[in-house]
């Protein structure tokens, strides 16, 4: 099933990430058995190695198409996660379906940054 949503808070100085509404964890686990970019986690804000693990494992759960993820995730860190910020202790992030979707479904001449 695929979530409404994503949202991501600071616990304890880690991002977590959760699917809405079924509130279950987004885990770096599948992604990294793909591409080890951040074995340490998740990160947004910047174009790093725990954005890239993010973009990646955010695909991987949105679209469950592992090569479509392979081929998309470094323009959706790009475009996408590297522009949240959840810099904070309680600070959070949403990204939504449609967010998603409006991205992925694009033209070059678009662009569509997240709700944050």
């Amino acid at each position: 099933m695929t979530p409404e949503a994503y949202i991501g808070e600071r616990r304890q100085g880690r991002l977590v990430v959760m699917r809405v509404p079924e509130g279950t964890r987004v885990t770096p686990d599948r992604s990294l058995e793909l591409t080890n970019h951040s074995p340490s986690g998740f990160e947004v804000g910047y174009c790093g190695s725990g954005p890239a693990q993010l973009a990646l494992a955010l695909l991987l759960d949105y679209t469950g198409d592992e090569a479509f993820a392979l081929d998309h995730y470094q323009a959706f860190k790009t475009e996408v996660v590297s522009q949240l910020d959840c810099a904070g202790s309680g600070e959070r992030w949403r990204l939504t379906a449609s967010e998603i979707d409006a991205v992925l479904h694009e033209t070059p001449d678009e662009s569509v940054a997240p709700t944050i």
